[in-house]
């Protein structure tokens, strides 16, 4: 299939179905590319020559519980475009399979870039690399001030016992994927659930709130937070301390996995913390807690990956290396709670 006519993106159909529900939007034939990056779902860029949009859907071969993301992704963004919370206007939803092979949304085409590691933001400088970290910070400011009754979210999820679940569903991904011994995993897991702390009010939770995960304008502010997948109703706390997991360096060279923490001029996280705590208002007091357990859920997905590594089940370059960091993961998961 040619570049213009992406595998899983039939544009004729799209063309048909948009002329249909949003007659005048679209002048002439679509072209379509896969842009790069996310965990799952699939994001296409589409455009009539003129203007462009987006498009995601699932991964190609889909099971039929992931059908329901689209639905999801595509109603917190849309609660969310009339707020103060940076996110593209929707345009449609279509749960007709037939159309592409599995729903889709279709939303406006934000013009900004994900900033995915360290050197990327090197162009930039010390002084906006600052300014674009904390702008960051504050966006998750914005989107945890969002009541999620008066956004129409008030049903989004299920609050009471967030933490505890998230625990044991983690725990539960780590037994499906566990083939080695991983010392100090089982220790890290026993301790957050032994020191689980109590949530604040609930607010609509991002899930993988990153820098990566956010388009940059030219003016170094956040033009658009992406890929709501894993959004639901929770402790908003569990969004900062994954944040300030993504702000600690790893310590370990060459890592598949990066963050941008060794950029110079980014903010250390108690900064980050610091800030959210000034502009939220919320007590911040155990986010060492929070921050362990991002490090343990991301130990777990890494440890996952790892698995269908060795089962000759991942296609690409570097997950011969992805087994190596999660014993560093741990370490940090469990350092963190000992220092908190």
């Amino acid at each position: 299939m040619s570049p213009d006519h992406p595998p899983g993106l039939d544009l004729d159909r799209l063309l048909g179905l948009l002329e249909r529900e949003r007659p005048g939007l679209v002048n002439g034939p679509l072209s379509g590319r896969l842009i790069e990056g996310g965990r799952s779902n699939l994001t296409y860029a589409v455009s009539d020559g003129t203007s462009r949009w987006v498009v995601r859907r699932p991964p190609l071969g889909h099971v039929l519980a992931t059908a329901h993301d689209m639905k999801r992704e595509h109603r917190v963004i849309s609660a969310l475009h009339p707020t103060a919370v940076p996110v593209p206007r929707t345009l449609l939803l279509c749960e007709d399979e037939d159309v592409l092979g599995a729903p889709f949304y279709v939303m406006e085409f934000v013009d900004g870039t994900p900033y995915r590691t360290a050197d990327q933001l090197l162009p930039l400088g010390p002084d906006r690399t600052r300014d674009v970290v904390l702008n960051l910070v504050d966006a998750l400011v914005e989107l945890h001030a969002v009541d999620p009754g008066e956004a129409g979210l008030a049903d989004f999820g299920r609050p009471e016992g967030f933490l505890d679940r998230q625990l044991r569903r983690w725990g539960k991904q780590l037994d499906a994927s566990r083939n080695r011994d991983l010392p100090g995993i089982d220790e890290l897991h026993a301790t957050l659930g032994r020191e689980l702390p109590r949530s604040p009010a609930p607010t609509v939770v991002h899930g993988d709130y990153r820098l990566d995960n956010v388009l940059i304008g030219t003016d170094d502010r956040i033009r658009a937070i992406l890929d709501w997948e894993m959004s639901t109703l929770g402790d908003p706390l569990t969004d900062l301390g994954l944040l300030v997991m993504y702000s600690m360096p790893l310590g370990a060279p060459d890592s598949p996995v990066s963050t941008t923490a060794e950029a110079p001029g980014h903010p250390s996280p108690a900064e980050l913390v610091e800030r959210y705590a000034a502009r939220s208002g919320r007590d911040v007091t155990g986010v060492s807690w929070y921050t362990a357990f991002a490090w343990f859920k991301l130990a777990v997905i890494l440890e996952g990956i790892h698995y269908r590594y060795t089962l000759g089940r991942t296609v690409g370059r570097g997950f011969d290396r992805i087994g190596d960091l999660v014993p560093v993961f741990i370490e940090h998961g469990l350092t963190t709670l000992q220092e908190g």
